[in-house]
């Protein structure tokens, strides 16, 4: 039985629940272009099945952001997916601010291995700096799916050097994401299949 991940690619292209901006980059943008390298990456492999939340660029999800993140919530929920990955770009208001992290509910949980797998896939195959596995349980779509669920946070935006891997190598973060997932369920053939 294949296993079913839901890519929530974060924030919607206009109206409303936009994401962040950075160095010429829309958050929304490369959380679309992100999710859809990996779909492809997952969709090639015969042991998963895929879906998106934001199949076309111009998908707007919700009239409001509560209810942008309760539709990506639902459409996994309803399928239903084994595993939800949310993907985001970060932003600080000191550009000096870098790396990847990963947001779960809590510790000690499948959420938790898998986010620990994922962020060293991006750290290998996008060259980011390692942040660390966060916990927050206040972030609605890790409190409101029913399936093993995390936030991964690519990069910063405003931070020079992580906009130009994120505008630069969208491939490499979704690679990243890709053999953190292969990683975790101990699929050791990192390399085959791409």
């Amino acid at each position: 039985m294949p296993i079913r991940i839901f890519i929530d690619q974060g924030h919607n292209p206009s109206g409303p629940n936009t994401g962040a901006e950075g160095n010429g980059l829309r958050e929304q943008d490369i959380t679309y272009v992100v999710g859809m390298y990996l779909a492809q990456l997952l969709k090639r492999d015969p042991r998963f099945r895929v879906r998106v939340s934001r199949p076309t660029p111009e998908t707007v999800l919700g009239v409001n952001n509560l209810t942008s993140l309760q539709t990506r919530v639902n459409m996994a929920n309803s399928w239903p997916a084994d595993y939800f990955i949310s993907i985001h770009c970060n932003a600080n208001v000191n550009p000096t601010i870098n790396g990847s992290e990963v947001y779960v509910y809590q510790t000690f949980t499948q959420a938790y291995w898998l986010a620990q797998h994922i962020l060293i896939g991006l750290v290998e195959q996008a060259g980011t700096r390692d942040n660390g596995v966060r916990v927050n349980p206040s972030l609605f779509v890790l409190r409101r799916t029913t399936m093993t669920a995390v936030l991964v946070e690519l990069a910063y935006l405003t931070n020079p050097s992580d906009a130009e891997k994120l505008a630069n190598d969208p491939q490499g973060f979704a690679r990243g994401i890709y053999y953190g997932i292969l990683r975790y369920f101990g699929f050791t053939d990192l390399g085959t299949l791409l």
